[in-house]
């Protein structure tokens, strides 16, 4: 499919340099062409406007009275939710003049959208779950008129094996109950182009394809297209309700804001996916504000207000949830991942001082969890800007760090996080999401014969077991290699078929409207208990380990003898374990078809559902307890990193990013002391440490900068003023502490806190 349209110059373009851009879509070419880098300090920043404060005061109200309910503020049972759906609706209807950007989910603040597409059964629970009754004549339309949902679909059609292994956990945040997310609309297009340029984009591409002989896959395109089309002229519609005409290019960088902002909501108004990131915006945005800051028709205080109010927006994104979903992903993330920084393909860094400005809302309305804010990390920043990251790590944990050196030789300079930290070029590719395998429950499969030691049934092929009384490791790598091959195998069909009713019943039309029509796509898989499985494998080879068998014959637990090297101390005996592992488990699903063509990918990332995970996980061989959560992502086994947070970082950086390109998830918590007594010395070993860990080749990193008596506080106390928007990084995303359960929150502290470098 070509993209290129007649050449056009809108009178909203005067300005910008470049002709590419012009001739076709090509928002990276308009970027390149027209950014200026800054490599300066955050003196120029400004403190929030009375605006900001009103809104936000008011916000935080609405945020306090939705934690005194439950959680839920209000939830929608009356209209299903679509992107004209609902009439204008402001933070506080007698403060919307003070908005600089405007628009909302639904028609109040933090009220939660009706979704049925992904389930009509799934949406009735959440609401029925906070004690809300949802309409007789919307259950009446789906329940008993034949609308299929993406849900019923799957469950219609899977095997009764997926069932057993979804239902024991071996496999599990299947996003079979809700949108499976994880797909970046460029929304950076409709301030650009306007959305009258963009249907002609896509009308081209539906002439494009009759063809001669056209198949299956032919067909479903044109409808794509066709659902593409209707979504980009519905964003016009949802755009006159609240007064704006977005069929023309943005002409000022308030316009760019408010454009950009409208492609998002649509996105938000039609998915409840997993992940509903934002994208890379940052840069794009801070070319208009140049642009009205150099004419004079725009302060820097309202420059900073308009990035304030957008951010405002991103941290109001709500879905209704149900109770299992929240027990996977807890505190209510949406994911709406935002990255700043990052390097040009051309050397330049493309740090500019709206980066600066996005990071500056967690000083101006103080930490959150959304939006995702990622830092794409190089030695080669600017190192004011490095310290200045730094300093908001230190004084807010409300940052990541991504090593854009490793992702953008795969993923050139224009790629977005899709989720908590998987990237994908923007605009051009997408990602079929796809939960996780749990490594460490296959290996104790692989002990006792495909029986799950908890329930007692057999789930996994019924091989013969281990019967010995201590356990060799030849004879376990055996096991494990073939009880590896079934669950990769039932992994890959069972996310074939939930990608495949996905397209049929809850296609992404409003974000995919936005991006190319010819896509590339990957097909991302994920490993749970990866450090358990590994130093249970270290444990079976360097120590005796002796299988203490149940009145069934089931090893349930096991008697270790003599020390074992662990992952997270860089020694190479156990984080080479580590790196077969990933090899040898990304190698088989590379095997498999995948669904539409999708190139495999793995990653070691687990969100909260580590905990969930846990539950459902026996003793291993390393030591671990029935029941206790395993470790987040790439983390260590919890109590293994006996040589400081150094060697920690040097065992997760052996893990090749070229065979997880869907992310390897590190999370580390620092005591303050450790990085140094003042400010200053914090600031510059953290950049050291940064530094240092990813010219390694390391892919990400999770800072918190706080003792366990703060966690420890906050937990008993969280009715202090001061605990209300305290924000951790957990495993790739950030969250309200608070906001967590007790299980979650004492699984936050007993992860390792280092004291020392």
């Amino acid at each position: 499919m070509c993209n290129k349209l007649a050449k056009v110059d809108f009178e909203q373009w005067n300005g910008f340099k470049g002709d590419r851009w012009k001739e076709k879509i090509d928002v990276r070419n308009f970027i390149s062409m027209n950014y200026t880098p800054y490599d300066g300090d955050a003196s120029f920043l400004e403190a929030p406007t009375e605006a900001t404060d009103k809104l936000w005061g008011k916000l935080q109200e609405l945020q306090k009275e939705e934690r005194a309910k439950g959680g839920v503020l209000d939830m929608e049972t009356e209209v299903v939710t679509g992107i004209t759906a609902y009439g204008p609706g402001y933070i506080d209807e007698e403060l919307k003049d003070l908005e600089q950007v405007v628009g909302l989910q639904t028609d109040k603040p933090l009220k939660r959208a009706f979704m049925p597409y992904g389930g009509i059964k799934m949406a009735e629970q959440a609401c029925e779950t906070y004690g809300y009754h949802v309409s007789d004549k919307i259950k009446d339309v789906f329940n008993n008129y034949e609308f299929k949902t993406h849900n019923q679909g799957v469950f219609d059609i899977y095997t009764p094996e997926m069932k057993r292994a979804r239902h024991n956990k071996i496999l599990t945040g299947l996003p079979d109950t809700y949108g499976r997310g994880r797909i970046v609309g460029d929304y950076r297009r409709v301030a650009l182009y306007g959305i009258d340029y963009l249907i002609a984009g896509k009308e081209k591409d539906f002439a494009a394809c009759d063809r001669q002989g056209m198949r299956r896959y032919d067909f479903q395109l044109r409808e794509e297209i066709a659902d593409q089309i209707r979504a980009l002229k519905k964003m016009k519609e949802m755009a006159q309700i609240y007064g704006f005409d977005i069929s023309q290019p943005a002409k000022n960088a308030k316009e760019a804001f408010q454009w950009l902002y409208f492609g998002y909501l649509a996105a938000i108004k039609t998915q409840n996916g997993a992940a509903m990131s934002v994208g890379r915006i940052s840069t794009f945005l801070d070319i208009y504000i140049e642009r009205d800051l150099e004419n004079g028709t725009l302060t820097e205080k309202e420059a900073q207000e308009l990035v304030d109010h957008i951010v405002m927006k991103f941290r109001m994104v709500k879905f209704a949830r149900i109770p299992s979903y929240n027990q996977l992903f807890s505190g209510d993330p949406v994911w709406a991942t935002l990255e700043v920084a990052g390097m040009g393909q051309d050397g330049r860094s493309m740090v500019t001082k709206n980066d600066y400005r996005f990071l500056h809302t967690l000083e101006d309305m103080g930490p959150a969890p959304e939006p995702n804010l990622t830092v794409l990390y190089s030695s080669r920043l600017p190192e004011n800007f490095k310290k200045y990251a730094a300093d908001i790590s230190v004084t807010t944990s409300s940052i990541q760090y991504e090593n854009d050196d490793v992702m953008r030789p795969v993923w050139g300079d224009d790629y977005s996080i899709c989720c908590c930290v998987s990237a994908t070029e923007t605009g051009k590719e997408i990602q079929f999401f796809g939960a996780r395998a749990n490594l460490a429950k296959c290996l104790l499969y692989a002990i006792n014969g495909g029986v799950d030691c908890k329930t007692k049934q057999q789930v996994g092929p019924a091989y013969k077991p281990i019967m010995s009384e201590y356990l060799d490791y030849d004879e376990v790598m055996q096991k494990y290699d073939v009880m590896m091959d079934w669950l990769v195998d039932l992994y890959v069909n069972t996310l074939n078929l939930i990608q495949y009713m996905h397209d049929k019943y809850y296609y992404e039309a409003a974000e995919l409207a936005l991006m190319d029509t010819e896509l590339e796509r990957t097909f991302a898989t994920g490993i749970a208990g990866f450090s358990h499985a590994v130093d249970s494998l270290s444990a079976i080879k360097y120590a005796k380990v002796k299988a203490i068998r149940d009145e069934d014959g089931l090893v349930v637990d096991y008697e270790i003898d003599g020390e074992f090297p662990k992952y997270g101390n860089d020694d190479d005996r156990a984080d080479d374990i580590a790196v077969w592992l990933l090899r040898t488990f990304l190698a088989k699903i590379k095997k498999h078809h995948t669904y539409r063509n999708s190139e495999p990918t793995t990653s070691i990332l687990t969100i909260t559902s580590n905990v969930v995970y846990g539950k459902a996980t026996g003793t291993m061989p390393d030591g671990r307890k029935a029941g206790e959560p395993l470790a987040p992502g790439a983390n260590p086994s919890y109590g293994a990193e006996q040589n400081g947070l150094l060697a920690s970082l040097n065992s997760v950086a052996k893990i090749p990013y070229e065979w997880a390109l869907d992310g390897i998830s590190n999370t580390q918590t620092i005591n303050p002391d450790a990085l140094g007594h003042e400010d200053g010395e914090r600031i510059n070993n953290l950049v050291n440490v940064m530094d240092g860990y990813f010219d390694q080749g390391a892919h990400h990193l999770n800072v918190n900068v706080f003792g366990k008596e703060k966690l420890i506080d906050a937990m008993e106390h969280p009715e202090k003023e001061e605990y209300a928007n305290f924000t951790i990084r957990v495993s790739g995303y950030a969250v309200k502490f608070i906001d967590l359960t007790r299980e979650q929150q004492m699984d936050v502290i007993s992860r390792t806190c280092h004291k020392t470098m």
